[in-house]
């Protein structure tokens, strides 16, 4: 061991040694800080004198309320920084830093020895920072510059210049230095390497210590309101983007909070398989959903919604059925600018016409039908916004039903249901009205429940119902003005227009929304309502953005418009219907403007070995232009069988082998769902073998059975394609498919076929890849 590595290593022990005096000093600080909360609920009252006899008398008891409150909330925040600040320091014990950079500012004699890690660790004796904080200004010499002169900017935007002499990578595990090397690059290929050959496990980890320059961009970017990043499978889109978040949550940490950001995800398992990055980091998570999700809270009672995973089951299942090519135009349109724009149109036209209304019904009986709301609607504040009439209509009816209240506290029907009350339920609305009234438990008895009070909670409870629907405005028949929009649009240039709408109405007949259908209709609701804009999150995280149509982007835009995006895609992975023709995020620009959008295109694959990607980017036309970082494997393995039969006993050696190689999750992917159930059901034999379905929460390592559309940002030790034939990837629109389902495998890759293999291998060089 050379004295160089022996200083490091004692410089190691030191750091750890200030870790864990600093961890005992919180460990302190945190039980002095739950004993004076303890203390503070305790004794609350007995500090507060309360006292209303007079003004004074009553002001005095505010400010002493005020003051045990702010006590309170001053001993509960401490206590939460003393905890997020223990687990930091706890997450760095075993691994306190990951690289070094030598800097000499300029005008400066003597050279700053910068250590970089997950977190900031200050020696407060010395005055002398000890680790700087991977996101800080300074760090990002480390991962952007190479050997020579070189600048970094303060948060004030001062422009730092000097020399960077030197750059060291350091590999920790346990406290205990692994290896140490100069690197005159971002990242040596060293660690990198030792990285990516490890087996994957059920959680995407933090890319920290291997962050390159082109993901350094994504996560440092500040400057524009959209940023588009578009890479290919395996360049870390994902990984940058959430220690992007990391960054935001440093960088503005005096004005951003964790539930400010969402990301948006393509499925919930993903959700699992990525929660466990941020709080490496020592960040909370920010909120994770769906679309589907956001889709089901906001429609969900009304109707039911296909999603889109059951849609993708659809165009891969049924092109042999009646009515597909109709369906694809439909999926098609309805996800197009031009489609937004013609709902647009149709809403203006609203405002003299077309509007539609249920009637209100009180108790059996009509107290406003929908003709009557019709005419009001349209003889009243005719120049107003719509919603705005909306508005107003809604207080008028509110009148009315105040009106119809008062009515029928003295009606037949009351006397009548007061009559037929049970003593149980007499005495279940005593106690709700004698506790509403003021009394106490013990003095119920003493409530005297008149016959007047008795029909008011009544009424009341009945009205309840209708009171909601008419706050909420869910008295105007959105169906029927949807369904109407077909009638009002004529589609000359699709030429199954006609077939479109009377499928769409059929679907709406049986209260379901088709996946294509759901956010229009969502869209023209808020159009007549008024948007329920959130203004409180101020960052979007949208994955697999390729998936999302130009309609629901422009609505995301409006549901948040305090919100900056980041979006992540790659339309090599378009596989659903209505992004299959796109090759480019461009059209986005026009969300923000091209001034205040960015474009990061990253091409370097890390995920694969060279020789899967070399075969992988084969299968798309523009797939040459992807660069695979340099860590040898095998080529992947094309393999015939003449019969299902011989397909399975195949696949259950192959997983054997698999698993004897040590590889930790194995992925047969299947082209659909339906493809899934055949292949579990012949390969339940293997132990622990699980099939993944769209229900599935959360991803787990081993032997798994997932349909292509499950896989998408996930990453396997193994892949095993279950049956790319001539007869399930038929033709080039399964392309992006097919090249999606072979770019997740990290060290293996063999594709099986019964019968002949898919024309789609036509485009791979022989060389690229072995036959059997």
């Amino acid at each position: 061991m050379d004295a160089a590595f022996q200083r490091e290593q004692q410089r190691i022990t030191e750091v750890i040694q200030t870790i864990n005096n600093e961890l005992q000093q919180l460990v302190g600080e945190s039980s002095q800080l739950k004993n004076e909360r303890n203390n503070i609920q305790k004794y609350f009252w007995d500090e507060v004198k309360v006292n209303v006899e007079s003004f004074d008398d009553y002001l005095e008891t505010m400010i002493g309320l005020r003051q045990e409150t702010q006590a309170l909330a001053v001993n509960q925040s401490m206590h939460r920084h003393a905890n997020k600040k223990s687990s930091k320091l706890r997450k760095m014990k075993d691994n306190p830093y990951f690289g070094r950079i030598d800097f000499r500012e300029d005008r400066e004699k003597t050279t700053d020895e910068i250590y970089i890690g997950i977190a900031t660790l200050t020696d407060e004796a010395n005055d002398e920072i000890l680790i700087y904080d991977w996101r800080a200004p300074i760090s990002s010499i480390y991962y952007e510059s190479e050997i020579g002169p070189t600048y970094y900017r303060t948060p004030s935007h001062k422009k730092i210049t000097g020399q960077l002499e030197k750059k060291i990578q350091y590999m920790i595990r346990d406290g205990q230095l692994q290896t140490m090397f100069d690197a005159s690059v971002t990242i040596g290929d060293e660690v990198l390497q030792q990285v990516l050959g490890q087996s994957t496990d059920k959680k995407m980890h933090s890319i920290v210590a291997t962050i390159q320059q082109e993901q350094n961009k994504i996560i440092r970017h500040t400057g524009s309101r959209l940023l588009i990043v578009h890479g290919s499978a395996g360049s870390g889109k994902t990984s940058a983007a959430l220690q992007r978040v990391a960054y935001l949550l440093y960088k503005y940490r005096e004005s951003m909070t964790a539930d400010q950001i969402i990301l948006f995800s393509p499925n919930t398992m993903f959700n699992s398989y990525v929660s466990n990055v941020l709080p490496e980091l020592g960040e909370e998570n920010m909120q994770q959903v769906t679309f589907q999700d956001y889709l089901e809270h906001r429609l969900g009672d009304e109707m039911k919604l296909e999603n889109p995973y059951d849609q993708l089951e659809f165009i891969l299942t049924a092109k042999n059925q009646e009515g597909y090519g109709q369906r694809l135009q439909a999926i098609k349109y309805k996800a197009s600018p031009a489609y937004f724009e013609a709902m647009e149109r149709y809403f203006v036209s609203l405002s003299e016409e077309g509007m539609l209304f249920h009637d209100l019904n009180f108790n059996g009986e009509v107290i406003m039908t929908k003709e009557q709301l019709y005419n009001q609607f349209y003889s009243e504040n005719l120049g107003m916004k719509l919603h705005n009439r909306l508005d107003l209509l809604k207080e008028s009816i509110l009148k009315l039903l105040k009106e119809t209240e008062k009515k029928a506290i003295k009606s037949d029907w009351i006397l009548d249901e007061i009559e037929l009350i049970s003593d149980d339920r007499f005495t279940k609305i005593h106690k709700i009205m004698a506790k509403k009234k003021g009394y106490r438990p013990s003095e119920y008895d003493e409530y005297d429940l008149t016959h007047r009070d008795l029909a008011i909670y009544l009424v009341k409870r009945k009205m309840n119902k209708l009171r909601k629907k008419v706050n909420n405005v869910d008295f105007i028949d959105s169906k029927t003005i949807y369904r109407h929009l077909f009638d009002w649009l004529v589609q000359d240039n699709l030429t199954l227009w006609s077939e479109i709408r009377i499928d769409t109405f059929r679907k709406m007949d049986l209260d379901e929304l088709y996946y294509e259908d759901a956010t229009p209709f969502l869209f023209m609701q808020e159009l007549m309502k008024g948007f329920q804009t959130n203004r409180q999150i101020r960052h979007l995280l949208i994955d697999e953005a390729q998936d999302y149509s130009a309609f629901q982007f422009e609505f995301l835009k409006r549901l948040f418009p305090a919100a900056n995006m980041t979006v992540l895609g790659d339309f090599n992975q378009a596989i659903f219907a209505h992004a299959k023709d796109t090759n480019d995020f461009m059209s986005l620009t026009s969300l923000y403007g091209e001034d205040e959008t960015a474009v990061v295109n990253i091409q370097r694959s890390y995920r694969s070995t060279k020789e899967i990607i070399e075969f992988t980017k084969s299968i798309v036309p523009n797939g040459e232009s992807i660069v695979s970082f340099n860590r040898a494997g095998s080529r992947p393995v094309v393999t015939t069988h003449t019969s299902k039969k011989a397909l399975h006993d195949a696949l259950s050696k192959q997983i054997h082998d698999f698993q004897n190689h040590g590889y930790q999750s194995i992925a047969v992917i299947c082209l659909s769902d339906e493809e899934c159930v055949e292949a579990y059901e012949a390969l339940s034999n293997i132990p622990n073998i699980k099939r993944v379905k769209q229900s599935t929460s959360e991803y787990e390592v081993g032997t798994v059975v997932i349909p292509s559309y499950l896989s998408k940002g996930i990453e396997f030790d193994a892949v095993i394609v279950y049956n790319a034939s001539t007869e399930v990837y038929a033709d080039d629109s399964l392309r992006k498919t097919f090249y999606t389902v072979c770019t997740r495998a990290m060290h293996a890759l063999q594709i099986h076929s019964v019968g002949s293999v898919t024309p789609l291998l036509e485009a791979v060089p022989e060389n690229r890849y072995e036959m059997n």
